[in-house]
């Protein structure tokens, strides 16, 4: 367990009188603008699976299985993340998964065969990309908020929707007019852009500007920097977690939601809207939508978060998540309709609107080890995520729709209500400040 503090440092280190804005908020800033900056990364398969089965004759099912890859090293990845943000510090870990994904997306421009795209998206993008999943926020907000933690981790969670929304339109238009190779250096500049503030404006912790978190008080028990190995620390405290029910729960239902995002609608939706007839570029300006009432979704989640009951919070989104997907396959046509559009602004809503009660019950039950707890969570929340992206493409392939797919989705939300409905105990959540 991390070793815990009530102060940052000696009396004589705490500034006589706090600053106007706490620099808590320009750590969050950094962050934001890191997970906005490096959301193309997320966004580019999708938009690119048709070109690459033109250009290489590759199946949707070979595609899908390099970012099935992608989605398993990023989950992997998370956990370890988390232990190495304690150990060597948030922002050379930062800037080194930002760098890999530079130069993991960049070095695609040079493929020919299959396994060159699993290796430069699959493997060295999953890497990067898991070094900054939601271990990054749960650091960052764990370490620099004692209040507002749940907005803090929702508004991050939403930085990649709202990336998204700026990345899509762009990479659809450049894949169609200038051809895929164009839009992957894109991402690959955009990855190093976003590296500068992080060097330049990056902190590791309040201690380090003798400052307390953000809405902590003298008296408040804080955590300090643990000590030992990263690695070591990682098992450690995966061994503790897997003793308890709530992990497993945790786990199961959050495998569930990668399944039913990252997995299937943001694998496969650009794909499935086309099949029916909607260009390209309408279908990625749709998922991009998605992402800006995302933003909207997950960032009313982290208030609600700070506020409810997190379990509860879980059943509902699962529930209405459940349901739209089981519309959706209904719901598809050549041209832009209502019905789509309403779905786009119900599942937005809900896309990643599980981060928030899902950090902050990882909190209730771990302690100070939830960011490390949480990096194992998610790690199972993109091996989900893998296993449909596959299953997904092969569905295409063998039966030439989507259909068992969208259904299958929202059967497994109702088994992930179950599992939240079993979920119980736990410390009680701190009150949020006014």
């Amino acid at each position: 367990m991390t070793e815990l503090s009530t102060a940052p440092g000696p009396p004589d280190q705490l500034p006589s009188r706090p600053p106007r804005l706490h620099y808590a908020w320009v750590v969050a800033g950094v962050a934001l603008i890191v997970l906005v900056g490096s959301a193309g990364f997320r966004s580019a398969p999708s938009l690119m699976m048709d070109a690459w089965n033109s250009q290489f004759g590759w199946s949707r099912a070979t595609i899908s299985s390099a970012v099935s890859v992608n989605l398993v090293l990023y989950g992997l990845t998370a956990p370890f993340a988390a232990a190495l943000m304690d150990r060597f510090g948030v922002r050379l870990v930062t800037v080194c998964a930002l760098l890999t994904i530079s130069i993991g997306s960049g070095l695609t421009i040079l493929m020919t065969q299959s396994w060159q795209l699993v290796l430069c998206w699959g493997v060295l993008v999953g890497l990067g990309s898991g070094s900054m999943a939601g271990a990054f926020a749960s650091t960052i907000s764990g370490r620099w908020f004692q209040a507002r933690q749940g907005l803090v981790v929702g508004v991050l969670t939403a930085a990649g929707a709202a990336g998204n929304l700026v990345f899509m339109p762009v990479l659809a238009w450049l894949v169609q007019a200038q051809g895929w190779k164009t839009a992957v250096v894109v991402v690959s500049l955009s990855a190093t852009v976003v590296s500068v503030p992080v060097l330049l404006l990056m902190r590791e912790r309040p201690a380090d500007l003798g400052l307390l978190p953000y809405g902590a008080g003298p008296d408040d028990v804080v955590p300090v920097r643990p000590t030992g190995g990263a690695l070591a620390r990682t098992l450690r405290v995966l061994r503790t977690a897997a003793r308890h029910r709530a992990f497993w729960l945790l786990a199961g239902s959050f495998a569930i939601c990668g399944a039913t995002t990252n997995g299937l609608v943001g694998t496969h939706f650009i794909p499935a809207a086309h099949d029916h007839g909607l260009p390209e570029t309408t279908a990625a300006s749709l998922l991009a939508l998605i992402g800006l009432f995302d933003v909207v979704g997950t960032v009313a989640s982290g208030w609600f978060t700070d506020r409810l009951d997190s379990r509860r919070l879980l059943i509902i989104y699962y529930t209405l998540r459940g349901i739209s997907l089981v519309f959706l396959p209904h719901l598809f046509a050549g041209t832009l309709k209502p019905p789509i559009l309403a779905f786009v602004i119900f599942y937005g809503l809900d896309w990643v609107a599980t981060v928030p009660p899902t950090v902050a019950l990882c909190r209730r039950h771990f302690g100070e080890d939830a960011p490390i707890v949480f990096g194992w969570v998610l790690a199972f929340h993109q091996i989900g995520a893998a296993v449909v992206a596959t299953l997904a493409g092969l569905v295409r392939d063998k039966l030439g729709d989507y259909t068992l797919a969208w259904y299958g989705a929202g059967g497994l939300c109702a088994v992930a209500v179950l599992l939240c409905l079993a979920l119980r105990g736990g410390r009680p959540t701190a009150v949020a400040a006014a």
